[in-house]
């Protein structure tokens, strides 16, 4: 999610990932294979799903020969047998050594280290800071606590959304945002029109783009990991609250308790020269392992989150997305947000589509699955999908009509030319364990 002053960047996870299948090419015919074996059992409403040497284009990622943007651990991915993909213009590790489904289970039963840091890291300085945040987005900034964050969204002036954010205020008299790798460009561009705009009005406000790299440590174990390394209690650090802290005696670190998982964990930002210490540091306890952007991408589908690129766009509105609870209740009634005039009326009135979960066994459902009527009438359309390691059978998200909206529904999608039953499901689909206190 965002960035830094004298432009430094860093990123989140945009429009390649595993449930993606956004149909990415692999050049020259060339195939990168994963060793992912699955055997959920053989009976009839079981799923039997077993690849061998499966071809990185059938997860969603390419593998391209342009020259590609590099995290500070990219080599030490390699060195330690780091599968290496395009990711939104950056060499990122989509799985190692272990296969996605083990790196998926053990980040659920203990504890797994990401490199996020293509993400985009951004503080927003000066007295005006809130202003001007709050004028590209739905959340209510102002009334955060010092050191507490909130899931936002930037839209436009359509009420679609431009891009998922976390927006930190703290302590320190700036606001920390981390927003998508995808989006890197647009959002950065989008924010220093605003500033423009903003000191030509001759309000008090900066931007500053951050190079800091960013380790999100996600899983049960997590908090047991960690607190040898810091000095601060992690039983206060609740859910979606930060922290600047020395980590493992590294110092300049801020710790967040947030992540994609749906467990438990955190999100460091460190220095970028001292980031392979920290890995290090992180992977010499037994319970963690290092995972890429394959468990990464499952694990958050099993949670339910949104993928920028996939789920959510410019050409959906928080209401359509199922996201209104992103919007704050005072942000609601002053109607001052770009999209408010299109957003707010959405609320009381039905939206003609909306997103929802679906559980089905069988053939794995995939992005632009069609989702069909019982009579076998089109009504929507799959965005997210794949196998669920932990509940072993397929879960995926989409659009339907929002007549068809209600748990429980039975729809249809449409898999190889066949027809397979599925059902509207609540999400998240495995229960998220964050940390909110004793």
């Amino acid at each position: 999610m965002l960035a830094r002053a004298s432009v430094t960047r860093r990123y989140r996870l945009s429009n390649h990932v595993l449930s993606g299948h956004l149909q990415a090419t692999l050049q020259q015919g060339r195939h990168a294979t994963t060793e992912v074996e699955e055997d959920w059992g053989n009976s009839q409403n079981a799923i039997s799903h077993k690849v061998n040497s499966l071809p990185l284009s059938f997860l969603g990622f390419s593998l391209k020969q342009a020259p590609l943007k590099r995290t500070p651990l990219h080599d030490f991915h390699v060195a330690q047998g780091g599968k290496m993909v395009e990711f939104a213009g950056w060499s990122m590790p989509v799985q190692y050594k272990d296969s996605h489904i083990s790196s998926h289970l053990h980040t659920r039963h203990q504890c797994s280290a990401f490199d996020v840091s293509h993400m985009l890291q951004t503080k927003v300085y000066g007295k005006d800071r809130v202003k001007f945040i709050e004028s590209l987005i739905v959340g209510d900034i102002a009334e955060l606590k010092d050191n507490q964050g909130t899931l936002s969204l930037f839209t436009n002036a359509k009420g679609g959304i431009m891009d998922d954010l976390i927006v930190t205020k703290t302590d320190q008299g700036y606001l920390y945002v981390v927003s998508n790798a995808g989006c890197a460009d647009k959002d950065s561009a989008h924010m220093k029109a605003k500033l423009q705009e903003f000191k030509v009005a001759g309000h008090d406000v900066d931007l500053e783009y951050l190079e800091e790299s960013l380790i999100a440590l996600q899983g049960p174990s997590m908090a047991g990991v960690l607190q040898e390394g810091v000095s601060d209690d992690l039983n206060k650090l609740t859910f979606m609250s930060s922290v600047l802290t020395p980590v493992f005696g590294i110092r300049g670190c801020r710790v967040t308790r947030c992540g994609y998982t749906g467990e438990d964990g955190v999100e460091i930002s460190v220095p970028p020269g001292s980031v392979i210490a920290l890995m290090e540091r992180l992977l010499a306890c037994s319970q963690v392992k290092l995972a890429g952007l394959g468990a990464r991408d499952s694990l958050r589908l099993e949670a339910g989150l949104c993928l920028y690129g996939n789920d959510i766009d410019e050409t959906t509105t928080p209401v359509e997305a199922s996201l209104v609870w992103t919007i704050g209740k005072r942000r609601r009634q002053a109607r001052d947000f770009p999209g408010a005039d299109i957003i707010i009326p959405q609320i009381k009135a039905k939206t003609q589509r909306k997103r929802v979960g679906l559980i089905s066994t069988g053939p794995p459902i995939r992005q632009h699955t069609p989702i069909l009527s019982l009579d076998g009438r089109i009504i929507g359309e799959v965005t997210s999908g794949c196998p669920s390691p932990c509940l072993k059978q397929n879960v995926a998200m989409g659009y339907v009509e929002t007549s068809f909206s209600k748990l429980g529904t039975h729809i249809q999608v449409e898999v190889r030319k066949k027809f397979v039953p599925a059902v509207i499901s609540k999400m998240p689909f495995v229960p998220t364990n964050y940390y909110t206190g004793y």
